[in-house]
């Protein structure tokens, strides 16, 4: 009877591990990334495999961001290209004071938002943050997207891309941060991703 109850005690802590996310660190107020994303369309799509996936690179793309939220997908039809969805802010999205006032989640590979006062214009919340759609280039850098925890400061180099399946199936990239809704999201092709703070 101990054996069984010390098997579910582990289990248990397993399953709130999982569950639980993967913690947030809290850094301290102030605009912490001041530059908007860097995007270059390429004078010619790069074109690639990645998997069964085709892989169509449209721009270089690079940014550094607070991440205001993650989501982990493993069971959904994009899961294998992309496991995490980070939700990111930058400017005055990227400012503690500001967050605070902002209610933020993540669900059905979309990010949401809610705020009763407003902090900063509508506006800038829609474009000064994006939630983005990572796909990693390697397993070191699958690691590392999995490490990162909410709040955290990162960087990111790679592309925007389009990705298609042999089935036909399409997942294009925004090419826009004045979007919002659906297809607002970014597409990237993660060559490198470094948590610079909050690690």
């Amino acid at each position: 009877m101990k054996h069984v109850l010390m098997a579910l005690l582990c289990i248990l802590a397993i399953w709130k591990g999982f569950f639980s996310g993967h913690g947030k660190v809290t850094l301290e107020p102030g605009v912490a990334v001041t530059e908007a994303p860097y995007q270059r369309e390429l004078d010619s799509a790069l074109k690639f495999q990645h998997g069964v996936h085709h892989i169509t690179a449209l721009a270089e793309f690079r940014l550094h961001a607070k991440v205001l939220s993650r989501a982990d997908y493993s069971m959904d039809a994009g899961s294998d290209l992309v496991p995490v969805d980070l939700a990111l802010g930058w400017q005055n999205m990227s400012d503690e004071r500001v967050l605070q006032d902002i209610e933020i989640s993540q669900s059905g590979r979309f990010y949401w938002w809610r705020t009763h006062t407003f902090p900063i214009p509508r506006h800038e919340i829609e474009t000064e943050s994006a939630n983005m759609h990572l796909i990693p280039a390697d397993e070191s850098v699958e690691k590392a997207i999995k490490r990162v925890k909410q709040g955290a400061i990162i960087a990111i180099e790679g592309y925007l891309v389009n990705a298609e399946r042999p089935d036909g199936g399409r997942w294009e990239s925004s090419l826009s941060r004045e979007d919002s809704g659906r297809g607002a999201c970014e597409l990237v092709w993660v060559k490198s991703f470094q948590i610079v703070k909050g690690s």
